[in-house]
Protein backbone atom coordinates (compact mmCIF):
# COMPACT_ATOMS: atom_id res chain seq x y z
CA UNK A 1 0.00 0.00 0.00
CA UNK A 2 2.83 2.42 0.87
CA UNK A 3 4.67 1.72 -2.39
CA UNK A 4 1.48 2.37 -4.40
CA UNK A 5 1.00 5.68 -2.62
CA UNK A 6 4.63 6.63 -3.32
CA UNK A 7 4.11 5.97 -7.04
CA UNK A 8 0.87 7.97 -7.09
CA UNK A 9 2.42 10.94 -5.30
CA UNK A 10 5.42 10.86 -7.63
CA UNK A 11 3.33 10.79 -10.82
CA UNK A 12 1.00 13.51 -9.52
CA UNK A 13 4.03 15.72 -8.80
CA UNK A 14 5.44 14.94 -12.25
CA UNK A 15 2.15 15.95 -13.88
CA UNK A 16 2.22 19.21 -11.95
CA UNK A 17 5.70 19.91 -13.35
CA UNK A 18 4.45 19.17 -16.88
CA UNK A 19 1.52 21.57 -16.50
CA UNK A 20 3.88 24.31 -15.33
CA UNK A 21 5.92 23.72 -18.51
CA UNK A 22 2.84 23.97 -20.74
CA UNK A 23 1.91 20.29 -21.21
CA UNK A 24 -1.78 19.48 -20.64
CA UNK A 25 -1.37 16.42 -18.36
CA UNK A 26 -4.94 16.69 -17.05
CA UNK A 27 -6.27 14.41 -14.28
CA UNK A 28 -7.75 11.94 -16.80
CA UNK A 29 -4.32 11.50 -18.42
CA UNK A 30 -2.68 11.12 -15.00
CA UNK A 31 -5.16 8.34 -14.21
CA UNK A 32 -4.32 6.68 -17.56
CA UNK A 33 -0.60 6.76 -16.79
CA UNK A 34 -1.16 5.21 -13.35
CA UNK A 35 -3.30 2.50 -14.96
CA UNK A 36 -0.52 1.81 -17.47
CA UNK A 37 2.09 1.55 -14.70
CA UNK A 38 -0.01 -1.15 -13.03
CA UNK A 39 1.10 -3.41 -15.90
CA UNK A 40 4.72 -2.19 -16.07
CA UNK A 41 7.85 -2.09 -13.92
CA UNK A 42 7.89 1.30 -12.15
CA UNK A 43 11.62 0.87 -11.48
CA UNK A 44 12.40 0.57 -15.19
CA UNK A 45 13.20 4.04 -16.63
CA UNK A 46 12.07 3.08 -20.13
CA UNK A 47 8.70 1.77 -18.88
CA UNK A 48 7.99 4.93 -16.89
CA UNK A 49 9.18 7.20 -19.71
CA UNK A 50 6.98 5.63 -22.38
CA UNK A 51 3.97 5.22 -20.09
CA UNK A 52 4.04 8.96 -19.46
CA UNK A 53 4.83 9.99 -23.01
CA UNK A 54 1.96 7.94 -24.46
CA UNK A 55 -0.62 9.07 -21.89
CA UNK A 56 0.32 12.59 -20.75
CA UNK A 57 1.25 14.18 -24.11
CA UNK A 58 -1.50 15.27 -26.49
CA UNK A 59 0.39 17.34 -29.08
CA UNK A 60 3.71 17.06 -30.95
CA UNK A 61 4.82 20.30 -29.27
CA UNK A 62 4.50 18.53 -25.91
CA UNK A 63 7.28 16.02 -26.67
CA UNK A 64 10.39 18.22 -26.17
CA UNK A 65 8.79 19.73 -23.04
CA UNK A 66 8.04 16.25 -21.76
CA UNK A 67 11.66 15.17 -22.29
CA UNK A 68 13.01 18.21 -20.41
CA UNK A 69 10.57 17.75 -17.53
CA UNK A 70 11.23 14.01 -17.28
CA UNK A 71 14.97 14.59 -17.00
CA UNK A 72 14.64 17.45 -14.52
CA UNK A 73 12.02 15.80 -12.30
CA UNK A 74 13.49 12.33 -11.98
CA UNK A 75 17.20 13.11 -11.91
CA UNK A 76 17.58 16.87 -11.38
CA UNK A 77 19.28 17.27 -14.77
CA UNK A 78 18.15 19.46 -17.65
CA UNK A 79 17.74 17.61 -20.95
CA UNK A 80 18.65 19.20 -24.24
CA UNK A 81 15.60 19.64 -26.50
CA UNK A 82 15.02 16.66 -28.72
CA UNK A 83 17.44 14.35 -26.89
CA UNK A 84 16.89 11.21 -24.83
CA UNK A 85 17.47 8.65 -23.27
CA UNK A 86 15.51 9.22 -20.10
CA UNK A 87 17.49 9.22 -16.86
CA UNK A 88 17.11 6.62 -14.13
CA UNK A 89 13.89 6.85 -12.16
CA UNK A 90 14.07 7.67 -8.49
CA UNK A 91 10.65 7.27 -6.87
CA UNK A 92 10.02 10.03 -4.37
CA UNK A 93 7.19 11.90 -2.68
CA UNK A 94 5.97 15.21 -4.04
CA UNK A 95 7.73 18.15 -2.37
CA UNK A 96 4.61 20.17 -1.63
CA UNK A 97 2.84 19.52 1.62
CA UNK A 98 -0.30 18.78 -0.35
CA UNK A 99 1.39 15.69 -1.81
CA UNK A 100 0.71 13.65 1.32
CA UNK A 101 -2.85 14.88 1.56
CA UNK A 102 -3.39 14.09 -2.11
CA UNK A 103 -2.15 10.55 -1.57
CA UNK A 104 -4.57 10.05 1.33
CA UNK A 105 -7.46 10.95 -0.97
CA UNK A 106 -6.95 7.70 -2.86
CA UNK A 107 -8.32 8.98 -6.19
CA UNK A 108 -5.46 9.99 -8.53
CA UNK A 109 -7.72 12.44 -10.37
CA UNK A 110 -8.67 14.22 -7.14
CA UNK A 111 -5.03 14.22 -6.07
CA UNK A 112 -3.98 15.79 -9.36
CA UNK A 113 -6.60 18.50 -9.05
CA UNK A 114 -5.52 19.31 -5.49
CA UNK A 115 -1.85 19.54 -6.43
CA UNK A 116 -2.67 21.59 -9.55
CA UNK A 117 -4.51 24.07 -7.35
CA UNK A 118 -1.54 24.30 -4.97
CA UNK A 119 1.00 24.85 -7.73
CA UNK A 120 -1.18 27.58 -9.24
CA UNK A 121 -1.15 29.37 -5.88
CA UNK A 122 2.62 28.89 -5.61
CA UNK A 123 3.02 30.21 -9.16
CA UNK A 124 1.81 33.64 -8.06
CA UNK A 125 3.62 33.80 -4.70
CA UNK A 126 6.25 36.52 -4.30
CA UNK A 127 9.64 34.75 -4.26
CA UNK A 128 10.77 37.02 -1.42
CA UNK A 129 8.15 35.38 0.84
CA UNK A 130 8.79 31.71 0.09
CA UNK A 131 9.85 29.09 2.60
CA UNK A 132 12.79 26.73 1.90
CA UNK A 133 10.65 23.91 0.44
CA UNK A 134 8.62 26.31 -1.71
CA UNK A 135 11.77 28.04 -2.92
CA UNK A 136 13.31 24.70 -3.92
CA UNK A 137 10.17 23.87 -5.92
CA UNK A 138 10.16 27.28 -7.62
CA UNK A 139 13.86 26.96 -8.46
CA UNK A 140 13.16 23.60 -10.11
CA UNK A 141 10.34 25.09 -12.18
CA UNK A 142 12.41 28.13 -13.18
CA UNK A 143 15.04 25.74 -14.58
CA UNK A 144 12.38 24.38 -16.96
CA UNK A 145 11.52 27.77 -18.48
CA UNK A 146 12.17 28.31 -22.17
CA UNK A 147 13.41 31.91 -22.46
CA UNK A 148 14.80 31.68 -25.98
CA UNK A 149 14.30 34.62 -28.31
CA UNK A 150 12.38 34.75 -31.57
CA UNK A 151 14.17 34.13 -34.83
CA UNK A 152 15.09 37.00 -37.13
CA UNK A 153 16.00 37.14 -40.77
CA UNK A 154 19.73 37.02 -41.54
CA UNK A 155 21.41 38.85 -44.41
CA UNK A 156 22.80 35.57 -45.67
CA UNK A 157 20.95 33.30 -48.08
CA UNK A 158 20.46 29.55 -48.18
CA UNK A 159 18.98 27.21 -50.82
CA UNK A 160 15.20 27.02 -50.56
CA UNK A 161 12.32 25.37 -52.45
CA UNK A 162 10.81 28.81 -53.11
CA UNK A 163 11.79 32.45 -52.84
CA UNK A 164 14.20 34.53 -54.87
CA UNK A 165 15.70 33.09 -58.03
CA UNK A 166 19.26 31.89 -57.42
CA UNK A 167 21.04 32.78 -60.70
CA UNK A 168 24.37 31.08 -59.90
CA UNK A 169 22.86 27.74 -58.93
CA UNK A 170 20.38 27.90 -61.80
CA UNK A 171 23.16 28.48 -64.35
CA UNK A 172 25.20 25.62 -62.90
CA UNK A 173 22.15 23.39 -63.17
CA UNK A 174 21.68 24.41 -66.81
CA UNK A 175 25.34 23.67 -67.61
CA UNK A 176 25.08 20.33 -65.87
CA UNK A 177 22.16 19.46 -68.15
CA UNK A 178 23.95 20.54 -71.34
CA UNK A 179 22.05 23.80 -71.73
CA UNK A 180 18.57 22.44 -71.02
CA UNK A 181 16.55 24.69 -68.70
CA UNK A 182 14.54 22.20 -66.72
CA UNK A 183 14.75 23.46 -63.15
CA UNK A 184 15.00 26.88 -61.55
CA UNK A 185 16.89 27.13 -58.27
CA UNK A 186 15.75 29.45 -55.48
CA UNK A 187 17.19 30.93 -52.33
CA UNK A 188 15.81 32.60 -49.20
CA UNK A 189 17.21 34.48 -46.24
CA UNK A 190 18.47 32.34 -43.40
CA UNK A 191 17.05 32.86 -39.94
CA UNK A 192 18.89 33.04 -36.65
CA UNK A 193 17.91 33.62 -33.04
CA UNK A 194 17.98 37.23 -31.91
CA UNK A 195 20.60 37.99 -29.28
CA UNK A 196 19.37 38.37 -25.67
CA UNK A 197 21.29 40.42 -23.09
CA UNK A 198 20.29 40.32 -19.42
CA UNK A 199 21.51 42.89 -16.87
CA UNK A 200 20.60 41.71 -13.36
CA UNK A 201 20.76 44.11 -10.40
CA UNK A 202 22.44 42.42 -7.40
CA UNK A 203 22.37 45.42 -5.06
CA UNK A 204 21.07 45.27 -1.50
CA UNK A 205 17.54 46.40 -2.36
CA UNK A 206 17.28 43.56 -4.93
CA UNK A 207 18.73 40.80 -2.73
CA UNK A 208 15.34 39.04 -2.13
CA UNK A 209 14.92 38.61 -5.91
CA UNK A 210 18.46 38.38 -7.30
CA UNK A 211 18.73 34.59 -6.93
CA UNK A 212 15.47 33.90 -8.80
CA UNK A 213 16.36 36.40 -11.54
CA UNK A 214 19.82 34.89 -11.99
CA UNK A 215 18.25 31.44 -12.19
CA UNK A 216 15.98 32.85 -14.88
CA UNK A 217 19.12 34.09 -16.66
CA UNK A 218 20.53 30.55 -16.41
CA UNK A 219 17.36 29.14 -17.99
CA UNK A 220 17.68 31.74 -20.76
CA UNK A 221 21.33 30.81 -21.34
CA UNK A 222 20.41 27.12 -21.44
CA UNK A 223 17.57 27.56 -23.93
CA UNK A 224 19.19 30.33 -26.00
CA UNK A 225 22.74 28.99 -26.15
CA UNK A 226 25.41 31.28 -27.60
CA UNK A 227 22.90 34.03 -28.37
CA UNK A 228 22.51 34.93 -24.65
CA UNK A 229 24.79 37.22 -22.63
CA UNK A 230 24.35 37.88 -18.89
CA UNK A 231 25.82 40.62 -16.67
CA UNK A 232 25.33 41.60 -13.05
CA UNK A 233 25.10 45.29 -12.18
CA UNK A 234 25.53 47.04 -8.85
CA UNK A 235 28.64 48.99 -8.06
CA UNK A 236 30.48 47.01 -10.77
CA UNK A 237 29.62 45.45 -14.10
CA UNK A 238 30.41 41.71 -14.11
CA UNK A 239 30.03 39.40 -17.09
CA UNK A 240 28.47 36.08 -16.01
CA UNK A 241 27.92 34.35 -19.34
CA UNK A 242 30.68 31.77 -18.85
CA UNK A 243 29.56 30.87 -15.32
CA UNK A 244 25.99 30.34 -16.51
CA UNK A 245 27.07 27.87 -19.21
CA UNK A 246 26.99 25.10 -16.58
CA UNK A 247 24.00 22.88 -17.29
CA UNK A 248 23.21 22.25 -13.62
CA UNK A 249 21.46 25.30 -12.07
CA UNK A 250 23.01 24.90 -8.62
CA UNK A 251 26.53 24.53 -10.06
CA UNK A 252 25.95 27.62 -12.18
CA UNK A 253 24.69 29.61 -9.20
CA UNK A 254 27.70 28.62 -7.12
CA UNK A 255 30.00 29.84 -9.92
CA UNK A 256 28.02 33.09 -10.20
CA UNK A 257 28.22 33.67 -6.44
CA UNK A 258 32.00 33.36 -6.58
CA UNK A 259 32.25 35.66 -9.62
CA UNK A 260 30.16 38.61 -8.37
CA UNK A 261 32.28 40.94 -6.17
CA UNK A 262 29.52 43.40 -5.24
CA UNK A 263 26.64 41.36 -3.83
CA UNK A 264 24.17 43.47 -1.81
CA UNK A 265 26.04 46.71 -2.40
CA UNK A 266 24.82 49.96 -3.90
CA UNK A 267 23.44 50.69 -7.36
CA UNK A 268 25.02 52.81 -10.07
CA UNK A 269 22.82 51.83 -12.99
CA UNK A 270 23.71 54.80 -15.18
CA UNK A 271 27.45 54.28 -14.84
CA UNK A 272 27.18 50.50 -15.27
CA UNK A 273 24.98 50.84 -18.34
CA UNK A 274 27.46 53.33 -19.81
CA UNK A 275 30.31 50.88 -19.19
CA UNK A 276 28.33 48.09 -20.85
CA UNK A 277 27.60 50.19 -23.93
CA UNK A 278 31.17 51.50 -24.16
CA UNK A 279 32.81 48.08 -23.78
CA UNK A 280 30.33 45.70 -25.36
CA UNK A 281 27.87 47.85 -27.30
CA UNK A 282 30.59 48.77 -29.78
CA UNK A 283 31.11 45.06 -30.48
CA UNK A 284 27.51 44.79 -31.55
CA UNK A 285 26.33 42.91 -28.46
CA UNK A 286 23.38 45.24 -27.93
CA UNK A 287 22.67 46.05 -31.57
CA UNK A 288 19.42 44.40 -32.63
CA UNK A 289 19.19 42.48 -29.32
CA UNK A 290 16.44 42.03 -26.77
CA UNK A 291 17.90 43.67 -23.65
CA UNK A 292 16.38 42.76 -20.27
CA UNK A 293 17.17 44.95 -17.25
CA UNK A 294 16.09 43.41 -13.93
CA UNK A 295 16.22 46.14 -11.29
CA UNK A 296 14.06 48.12 -8.88
CA UNK A 297 15.48 51.37 -10.28
CA UNK A 298 16.97 52.65 -7.01
CA UNK A 299 19.73 54.71 -8.61
CA UNK A 300 22.35 56.11 -6.21
CA UNK A 301 24.17 57.87 -9.02
CA UNK A 302 23.01 60.52 -11.44
CA UNK A 303 19.52 59.71 -12.77
CA UNK A 304 20.17 62.02 -15.72
CA UNK A 305 23.09 59.80 -16.77
CA UNK A 306 20.81 56.76 -16.56
CA UNK A 307 18.26 58.47 -18.81
CA UNK A 308 20.95 59.35 -21.35
CA UNK A 309 22.32 55.79 -21.43
CA UNK A 310 18.82 54.30 -21.70
CA UNK A 311 18.19 56.54 -24.71
CA UNK A 312 21.46 55.34 -26.20
CA UNK A 313 20.54 51.70 -25.50
CA UNK A 314 17.09 52.14 -27.04
CA UNK A 315 18.63 53.29 -30.31
CA UNK A 316 20.78 50.14 -30.50
CA UNK A 317 18.47 47.42 -29.17
CA UNK A 318 15.57 45.75 -30.91
CA UNK A 319 13.54 45.86 -27.67
CA UNK A 320 14.21 46.91 -24.09
CA UNK A 321 12.40 45.03 -21.32
CA UNK A 322 12.55 46.23 -17.70
CA UNK A 323 11.59 43.83 -14.88
CA UNK A 324 10.98 45.55 -11.52
CA UNK A 325 9.78 43.18 -8.74
CA UNK A 326 8.18 46.10 -6.85
CA UNK A 327 5.78 46.72 -9.75
CA UNK A 328 3.59 43.89 -8.42
CA UNK A 329 2.91 45.68 -5.13
CA UNK A 330 -0.53 47.29 -4.79
CA UNK A 331 -0.45 51.00 -5.53
CA UNK A 332 3.05 50.92 -6.97
CA UNK A 333 4.05 53.93 -9.06
CA UNK A 334 7.45 54.41 -10.74
CA UNK A 335 8.33 57.53 -8.75
CA UNK A 336 12.02 56.90 -8.05
CA UNK A 337 14.36 59.08 -10.07
CA UNK A 338 15.95 56.08 -11.75
CA UNK A 339 12.69 54.54 -12.93
CA UNK A 340 11.29 57.89 -14.03
CA UNK A 341 14.40 58.48 -16.15
CA UNK A 342 14.44 54.98 -17.66
CA UNK A 343 10.78 54.30 -18.47
CA UNK A 344 10.43 56.57 -21.53
CA UNK A 345 12.98 54.33 -23.25
CA UNK A 346 11.45 50.97 -22.23
CA UNK A 347 9.31 48.83 -24.56
CA UNK A 348 7.91 46.46 -21.91
CA UNK A 349 7.64 47.05 -18.16
CA UNK A 350 6.95 43.91 -16.11
CA UNK A 351 7.48 42.66 -12.55
CA UNK A 352 9.51 39.42 -12.39
CA UNK A 353 8.59 38.85 -8.73
CA UNK A 354 7.09 35.35 -9.03
CA UNK A 355 7.18 32.22 -11.17
CA UNK A 356 4.18 33.47 -13.13
CA UNK A 357 5.88 36.83 -13.68
CA UNK A 358 9.06 35.09 -14.85
CA UNK A 359 6.99 33.03 -17.28
CA UNK A 360 5.60 36.31 -18.63
CA UNK A 361 9.15 37.67 -18.87
CA UNK A 362 10.15 34.60 -20.89
CA UNK A 363 7.21 35.25 -23.21
CA UNK A 364 8.31 38.85 -23.70
CA UNK A 365 11.84 37.73 -24.53
CA UNK A 366 10.42 35.41 -27.19
CA UNK A 367 8.12 38.05 -28.69
CA UNK A 368 9.35 39.31 -32.05
CA UNK A 369 7.28 42.49 -32.38
CA UNK A 370 8.45 45.76 -30.88
CA UNK A 371 6.03 47.68 -28.66
CA UNK A 372 5.62 51.44 -28.67
CA UNK A 373 7.68 52.98 -25.91
CA UNK A 374 6.16 54.81 -23.00
CA UNK A 375 6.63 52.61 -19.94
CA UNK A 376 3.00 51.58 -19.61
CA UNK A 377 3.33 47.99 -20.78
CA UNK A 378 2.62 45.17 -18.38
Amino acid sequence: MGATRDVTDTIVGFARTLRAAGVGADPERVHAMLAALDHLDVLDPADVYWAGRLTLCSDPDDLPRYDRCFAAYFSGRTARPGRRPPPPVVVRRATAESGAAAGDAGDPADAALAVASDVEVLRHRDVARLGPAERAEINRLIALLDASSARRRSRRFAPAPAGRLDPARTVREVLRRSGEISLLRHRAHRTRRRRVVLLVDVSGSMSPYADALLRFAHAAARSGGRTVEVFSVGTRLTRLTRELRHRDPDTAMAAVSAAIPDWSGGTRLGAELKEFLDRFGQRGMARGAVVVIASDGWERGDATLLGEQMRRLARLAHRVVWANPHKARPGYEPLTAGMAAALPHVDDFTSGHSLGALQELARLVGTSSRQDRGGAHA
